[in-house]
């Protein structure tokens, strides 16, 4: 990727999540990047589009970081499961801001076309970690569980963590002044969390 179409990528992502998807236009963006628009239409041809290669930019990094875990023979099948959930958290906690703004807009599937691209996207990453779950299944490593409902376990806690701070210092009891995505005992607690969830669930007894 040219460094122009990035840095446009980079800047996007802090309007977006700064204003929400709706609350910026092309020409804002073109401002804050410091570009003009006929470059913008030039490498993304509109919002939706430019949206969406946020989404593939962002979920470009994590496949690799999951093929990595899949493809390394020195790591048994939970051991990778383990690696996986300590990626996810990590990633996605570092910008909750995003992560709310993207969750948001599959939520609403207001832009059929832009939903439909996304949930694309993401298909490719949560089908590395079905064949994480898979491959311990065949080993007998893991009982046979289901796979992509074992995955919507693993998001739909991160996510329901992510969708609200308030929710989530309520549920945590957190003080007020508590910041679950900055705090990193917080961190440490949910991936101890989902990895005694997915173990209960995984491991044969």
């Amino acid at each position: 990727m040219n460094e122009k179409k990035e840095h446009i990528i980079d800047t996007a992502m802090e309007l977006f999540a700064e204003k929400g998807f709706e609350g910026c236009s092309i020409r804002d963006l073109a401002t804050k990047a410091g570009v003009n628009l006929a470059m913008v239409n030039y490498y993304f041809g509109s919002k939706d589009k430019l949206f969406e290669a946020i989404v593939e930019h962002k979920a470009r990094f994590m496949r690799g970081r999951l093929d990595e875990i899949a493809a390394d023979s020195k790591l048994d099948s939970l051991q990778k499961m383990d690696a996986v959930i300590e990626s996810y958290v990590n990633k996605i906690i570092s910008n909750p801001s995003f992560h709310k703004l993207l969750y948001q807009e599959l939520l609403v599937n207001e832009r059929n076309d832009m939903h439909d691209a996304i949930i694309k996207i993401f298909v490719k990453n949560t089908q590395t970690v079905r064949g994480i779950i898979e491959q311990g299944i065949r080993k007998k490593q893991f009982r046979k569980v289901d796979p992509q409902l074992t995955m919507a376990t693993l998001m739909g806690t991160i996510n329901q963590v992510m969708l609200s701070k308030a929710m989530c210092v309520m549920l945590m009891d957190g003080q007020e002044n508590f910041d679950p995505y900055t705090d990193t005992n917080f961190k440490a607690r949910l991936v101890r969390h989902l990895k005694q969830v997915l173990h209960s669930l995984l491991l044969n007894k």
